[in-house]
């Protein structure tokens, strides 16, 4: 995920508050750095405010549409006149969230524009014995089944399921979950492996999740 946004402690809780929520983020502080990381790398999606030094969000977005960069963007901006939300889809945003906002609207927005710019989500897949988890949805099932996860517990076994086999130590699992700056005490580790494994236990197999002694843990196949 690439927030680009010049007000540094907006970018900040934004930042945070998407890596709390599973996704890897990326922050730009002005349009200059945002287009062109946004041409670089292959984000899921882009959080994008409208007035930024350098380059603006309008422009940013109307750039990549020409350069044919299918990134799904969601413009969050102070600008909320009708014209002004006009714009910003004509240009090829896919959504557009005005401040101040509802962090929880936002990560809502997010994920379903996801789910739209990623209609083939088979190749996002990771197999594990037969559990199956779609990073593109953010969803894991076995049998064709939904297993029903927060997005802290999904976040926490996709880190995992990246890595089968191999184990992860909680410091790891931190910093891909929680974030390298997580000031919290490491057992919130503990916490939400103990609430994957009752959920994996009951309705894929018991010990799916494999503590490795003096290590941390992982997941293992059949």
């Amino acid at each position: 995920m690439l927030v680009v946004e010049d007000h540094e402690a907006m970018a900040d809780a934004v930042r945070r508050g998407l890596i709390a929520e599973g996704f890897d983020v990326d922050v730009a502080g002005d349009g200059v750095d945002g287009l062109w990381r946004a041409r670089e790398f292959p984000y899921d999606a882009i959080v994008l405010d409208i007035m930024l030094p350098g380059v603006s969000g309008y422009e940013l977005c109307r750039t990549l549409r020409e350069e044919d960069v299918t990134t799904p963007i969601l413009m969050l901006t102070a600008k909320d006149g009708e014209y002004d939300i006009a714009d910003g889809l004509d240009l090829g945003a896919d959504d557009y969230l005005t401040k101040p906002f509802s962090f929880v609207v936002l990560v809502a927005r997010l994920h379903a524009i996801v789910r739209r710019g990623n209609p083939h989500p088979g190749s996002s897949v990771i197999e594990v014995g037969g559990l199956r988890v779609d990073t593109a949805r953010r969803q894991c099932t076995y049998r064709d089944e939904v297993i029903e996860l927060t997005p802290r517990e999904y976040a926490v076994l996709e880190a995992l399921a990246r890595r089968p086999g191999q184990p992860l130590t909680r410091s790891e699992l931190l910093d891909l979950v929680w974030g390298a700056d997580h000031a919290g005490d490491s057992n919130v580790v503990d916490v939400y492996i103990g609430y994957l494994r009752r959920k994996l236990d009951s309705r894929v197999r018991h010990g799916a999740i494999e503590t490795v002694r003096g290590v941390g843990y992982r997941l293992v196949e059949p």
